[in-house]
């Protein structure tokens, strides 16, 4: 049993403190510099015993784990009732038809978003968003306001003619653009601009498509094997859904994915702006939408002239608009760059190189047959990846430095990716240099004497990922990020 006569003595405030005993030792407190040292402390967080304590729901691993758990039940609900409306033969026919235009899809919108791709997660979650929550909304809420409706009016034909027309574009663009208002949100430095609106926009409206196929589709397999038609209505709905307009929701949604975009681009002291384009582009969508659903009404050739006459003009427009966008980023990149190099960041070649999408491919594929395969060409991708967002950020800092000035990580945030930048430099500046040249970006004259390095691969080593031999932050070889105003061009 534990004395209290043996335990050190703690005085009262203002008392004397007492001598301690002999067998307690005492041990001096550190002293506090003006910038104390940390040296016992171990480096890395996961070896720390104490940490801050965080509220339960603040944890990453809960709210991504609810968030999953959330969109597998809807999944399994809007599952359960499809194949109830479809039957089970109706929703595998569904399912293998209206799979087949989502991978194309969702190349089309990954080859926009390839001069500064995003985390695949972000474009993961769009996806099952429009498949499973935004579907479950949609079915659920449009049934609900037709029969509501119908039996307002006791006029049953007029109800689905309004749920079509009006309800069912409201519903269903408010859906799906409730995906990319949450990656706006939460996702705010992954949305950088237009064309990250319409990449979300698309894997969200894509994703709410297949599941709307998957039931057209197995409602019109139940209809040829109750009427013996031998699949003439199946054909007729994989015609119109699948082949001739596989685009429209995504068209649709694409409209808000703009506003939201002009939104990101706003400067931070126009707080209007950010409320008035994504709502310009969800109203746009919705009118769009229910034009399109509207088409059946105006005669029999009605579906063609709206097909022909708006649909496709407005498609090819977009089209032209995504790729104007990204045209744009590369147009940022080499405008942004070249500030870098002047400080010796990047090689003076670098900019022009990653101004173009054939020059980096051209660099990766140097790498991988010089310096040792898909290890020294995944390299030059994240050389490249971290040169777009470091152009990105000194873009956005510029944009905004006479509103409120740059954000105040910007610093950090450099330093983060020159650092990542310093890294890779030995694989990624050659390769960048051989890419320039290769594609004509710049014009490398013969040199004299032996042959040009570039020409004899077999000189050059197997890449091992480069450890800096200097501390964090330690400007390059021609200076540092010090020695220039990242905002005066």
């Amino acid at each position: 049993m534990v004395s209290f006569e043996s335990l050190p003595h703690r005085p009262h405030p203002g008392q004397a403190p007492q001598q301690a005993g002999p067998a307690i030792a005492a041990q001096p407190v550190p002293a506090c510099a003006d910038e104390p040292r940390f040296d016992a402390v171990p480096p890395d967080r996961s070896k720390w015993r104490y940490r801050p304590r965080r509220d339960f729901w603040r944890s990453k691993a809960v709210r991504a784990g609810a968030l999953i758990t959330l969109l597998a039940l809807c999944g399994l609900v809007i599952l359960a009732l499809v194949r109830e409306q479809t039957g089970t033969e109706g929703f595998l026919v569904g399912l293998g038809l209206a799979v087949l235009p989502v991978p194309l899809l969702g190349a089309a919108f990954r080859w926009l978003d390839r001069v500064d791709p995003g985390p695949w997660r972000n474009l993961l979650f769009a996806l099952a968003w429009g498949a499973c929550a935004a579907a479950l909304v949609a079915i659920i809420a449009n049934s609900f306001a037709t029969r509501w409706i119908a039996t307002a009016t006791a006029d049953p034909s007029s109800a689905d003619h309004l749920g079509a027309s009006v309800i069912a574009p409201i519903v269903e663009e408010s859906a799906k653009a409730a995906a990319v208002l949450l990656l706006f949100l939460f996702r705010r430095r992954d949305f950088k601009g237009i064309v990250d609106g319409v990449v979300f926009a698309g894997f969200t409206a894509t994703g709410f498509a297949f599941t709307e196929n998957i039931l057209y589709l197995g409602n019109a397999f139940g209809e040829d094997q109750a009427s013996h038609s031998g699949g003439s209505t199946t054909a007729a709905t994989f015609f119109v859904r699948v082949v001739m307009s596989p685009f429209a929701h995504p068209l649709f949604t694409v409209l808000t994915g703009i506003g939201f975009g002009a939104a990101a681009l706003a400067p931070p002291g126009k707080r209007l702006r950010r409320v008035v384009f994504p709502l310009g582009g969800l109203v746009c969508a919705m009118g769009m939408h229910a034009l399109w659903n509207s088409s059946t009404l105006f005669g029999v050739y009605g579906f063609y002239i709206v097909y022909g006459a708006f649909m496709v003009p407005v498609f090819g427009l977009l089209t032209w608009l995504a790729i104007w966008s990204r045209q744009r980023e590369l147009r940022t990149v080499a405008a942004e760059l070249p500030a870098y190099a002047a400080a010796g960041w990047l090689g003076p070649a670098e900019p022009l190189a990653l101004s173009s999408m054939r020059a980096r491919a051209a660099a990766r594929d140097f790498a991988h047959r010089t310096f040792g395969g898909k290890p020294a060409a995944r390299a030059v991708a994240e050389y490249e990846a971290f040169a777009t967002a470091l152009a990105f950020l000194r873009h956005r800092a510029y944009r905004s430095a006479g509103a409120v000035g740059p954000g105040p990580d910007f610093a950090a945030r450099e330093q983060e990716l020159l650092h990542h930048l310093w890294e890779r430099k030995p694989v990624a500046g050659p390769a960048l240099l051989y890419a320039a040249g290769a594609t004509g970006r710049i014009w490398l004259p013969p040199q004299p004497g032996p042959p040009h390095p570039y020409t004899q691969h077999a000189q050059y080593a197997p890449y091992v990922p480069y450890v800096p031999q200097v501390p964090y932050g330690r400007p390059g070889p021609a200076g540092g990020p010090g020695q220039y105003n990242p905002y005066l061009r």
